[in-house]
């Protein structure tokens, strides 16, 4: 587990790569942070995921710069489905591709602000699956038109979460009309960023969270967190792993 720098189009960009332990090759897996950045929070992410048999990679797509002119620049990027936050989350994947301990074959993984650019990453970029978390992105990310060259996408959103009101359903029904495999849950008992555990991460709850918690219910929620762990990582396994070698009569 070690920060790094990698290479992109913009310059060196800041990066966090979490190795699972004993011999490889790996599945690749990047890792999109939310709205507050790469923090201990997102990091224990990625090592969950090496814990898991994947490589992992978190880029820090504000590169230690002002959050509030970042968000604006990933917003515009969002909107346009292209620029400089894409050239630097293209870039994070193809790193792992040239690594000797990456198999090659790479999902994509993300929160909030990054679980909705893992869902406009997933159509043709280059990923074999996506992991999508209470994904905040416009309705057209959301739609069939989008999503009908999409990879594999396994959902997750919190009931409680009013700033997503409908939008599991929505993705649930895009991918079903496209024949895009998927596994899409709501969870009622859990509201906005329910898989963010900042305070088991060594992090304070950031103030935000009380200025929009009557809105998106923010918060860690340990059973919902389990039970959409358990599914990610069968999704991963199913779409990520090598098939098992056969043998013919």
């Amino acid at each position: 587990m070690a920060n790094t720098t990698i290479p992109s189009p913009r310059g060196d960009l800041p990066a966090y790569v979490a190795t699972p332990a004993g011999p490889g090759p790996f599945p690749g897996v990047v890792v999109v942070h939310d709205a507050f950045g790469l923090g201990d929070e997102i990091r224990a992410q990625a090592d969950w995921l090496a814990d898991a048999g994947y490589l992992a990679i978190a880029p820090d797509l504000f590169r230690g710069r002002s959050k509030l002119a970042c968000m604006v620049s990933i917003m515009r990027d969002a909107r346009d489905r292209s620029g400089p936050t894409f050239d630097d989350l293209d870039a994070a994947r193809l790193w792992l591709t040239e690594q000797p301990e990456c198999t090659g074959t790479v999902g994509v993984i993300g929160f909030c602000l990054g679980g909705g650019l893992a869902l406009l990453l997933a159509p043709e970029r280059g990923f074999a699956v996506a992991s999508v978390n209470y994904g905040t992105a416009d309705k057209g990310a959301y739609s069939a038109g989008f999503l009908k060259t999409a990879c594999p996408i396994v959902g997750s959103f919190g009931g409680k979460d009013q700033s997503l009101r409908g939008a599991a359903a929505r993705l649930e029904s895009a991918l079903t009309e496209v024949g895009v495999d998927h596994d899409v849950k709501e969870y009622a008992s859990a509201g906005h960023a329910f898989l963010n555990d900042r305070v088991g991460a060594g992090e304070s709850s950031p103030a935000l969270f009380a200025v929009f918690g009557p809105i998106m219910h923010n918060g860690y929620e340990p059973d919902a967190a389990h039970d959409a762990r358990a599914r990610i990582l069968a999704f991963f396994d199913k779409h990520l792993s090598p098939p098992l070698a056969t043998t013919g009569e």
